[in-house]
């Protein structure tokens, strides 16, 4: 036994005594069930079944017995497998003790340090004017309009609106796209897609080929090339609204009773303020988090470990279907991937352990009431109804799991309220 790890390994030995009787209620029982050539069911004798069976006898007896004698020295011990123990080293002889070892992986021991009044430090939530113009250039941008350029050449800066299709190089799947708006020489534009359409007019005709850059966003294309037909439906020309008392009814909705561009700066520099506080308050939390793992050194069960990475490597495969893509087809190397996530592994299962021990002496808990309002607000997100959303996540087990997450938010919470949390300012204007 390793004290620096979190494996365990326990020798027993089951008595001869208590073998020898559950073989022979274990062969008695074959013995009414078994058909043997000569004998009528039931009417063989015990000695024969005992040695025709004695494999199967001898398993029913390890299944039977060594349960029964682990849970007993665990209790003893007072130890609680946070994995099944694996059973191995079996020793049955006839007439002898059964032996066996058991090894399984434990929770870790270890004093909890100060973890009151964290210092932490967060970025600085001021709001300046920049940030309210940027945000209001972003709300023109959404509200701009593409007006047709009749008859006129597109040039840069102007939108073709295009259909296209696009075979790859080399044989495969076709791209094909209709209604297109490509912004020549945008940032986002293809340089090949600018060169080949520049001057082009509505009505025109257009094959090139493109090649994709390794690090394109979309995998599906990054790094192949494609032989493009294009067909060009009209040139546009964006044009963005007044920035005027008039722009910002629109930009706002009837609903929110602004009728001027002074009332829509506030409500917007209202708004940046609310989410760079939530900002701080979520990077507040990490920090904290963090803190504490640093502060405490101890080992972490390496089964809880490669549970955490496949949660992180479920994150990355939800996170690219979420987009359209289909995991299978990205060229990932997914052992890599999940081999890379072990260190931020080690560490989530560390704040979890770290979370609960907290829990445990603040005496925090989430109540049944905290589980309902979750499950209220799950409804309300999903439009699936509380009465069935309960009854699918109890018959999947996932209420005692509900509750375990919303009681470490509720330490994060708490540890949040008391930590020293001091701003860095930034250069913000």
């Amino acid at each position: 036994m390793t004290e620096a790890t979190c494996k365990r390994e326990i020798e027993l030995e089951i008595p001869a005594d208590n073998v020898q009787k559950a073989a022979e209620k274990v062969a008695r029982d074959i013995a009414r069930m078994a058909r043997i050539p000569g004998f009528r069911p039931g009417k063989a004798p015990v000695t024969l079944v005992r040695r025709r069976f004695a494999e199967d006898i001898q398993g029913e007896v390890v299944q039977s017995l060594v349960p029964e004698y682990l849970g007993k020295a665990l209790d003893e011990k007072k130890l609680i497998p946070v994995t099944r123990p694996a059973i191995d080293h079996v020793e049955f002889k006839e007439g002898e003790p059964l032996k066996f070892r058991a090894v399984f992986e434990v929770l870790p021991e270890f004093e909890l340090g100060d973890y009151k009044n964290l210092r932490v430090h967060v970025d600085e939530i001021q709001v300046g004017d920049e940030q309210v113009d940027k945000a209001l250039e972003e709300m023109r941008e959404r509200a701009a309009s593409y007006v047709p350029l009749e008859g006129q050449p597109a040039k840069d800066g102007d939108y073709a609106l295009i259909k296209l299709m696009g075979m790859p190089a080399g044989g495969g799947e076709p791209v094909r796209a209709d209604n297109i708006l490509c912004h020549l020489g945008g940032e986002e534009t293809l340089e090949s897609f600018t060169e080949n359409l520049r001057g082009a007019r509505a009505g025109e005709s257009k094959q090139f080929e493109s090649r994709y850059p390794d690090d394109y966003p979309d995998p599906k294309l990054a790094g192949k090339t494609y032989n493009y037909s294009v067909n060009v439906l009209d040139v546009k020309e964006k044009k963005l609204p007044e920035l005027n008392d008039e722009f910002a009814k629109d930009a706002a909705g009837e609903q929110a009773g602004i009728s001027t561009l002074a009332e829509l700066r506030a409500k917007v520099r209202e708004n940046l303020n609310a989410a760079r506080e939530h900002e701080q308050a979520v990077q507040a939390r990490e920090k904290i988090l963090e803190t504490l793992v640093h502060q405490h050194d101890f080992p972490v069960p390496e089964a809880l470990i490669e549970s955490q990475m496949d949660v992180r490597l479920e994150r990355v495969v939800r996170s690219l279907a979420a987009q359209g893509v289909d995991p299978r087809a990205v060229n990932v190397d997914w052992v890599s991937l999940r081999r890379n996530q072990r260190p931020k592994a080690v560490n989530d299962v560390k704040a979890e352990l770290l979370l609960d021990r907290i829990a445990e002496a603040e005496k925090i808990e989430a109540t049944d009431e905290d589980v309902e309002k979750e499950i209220a607000a799950l409804s309300e997100r999903s439009g699936e109804s509380v009465t069935a959303l309960r009854a699918r996540l109890t018959k999947q087990g996932a209420l005692d799991r509900m509750k375990s997450k919303l009681r470490s938010d509720k330490v994060t919470e708490w540890l949040h309220r008391t930590a020293r949390i001091e701003t860095t300012a930034r250069n913000e204007k």
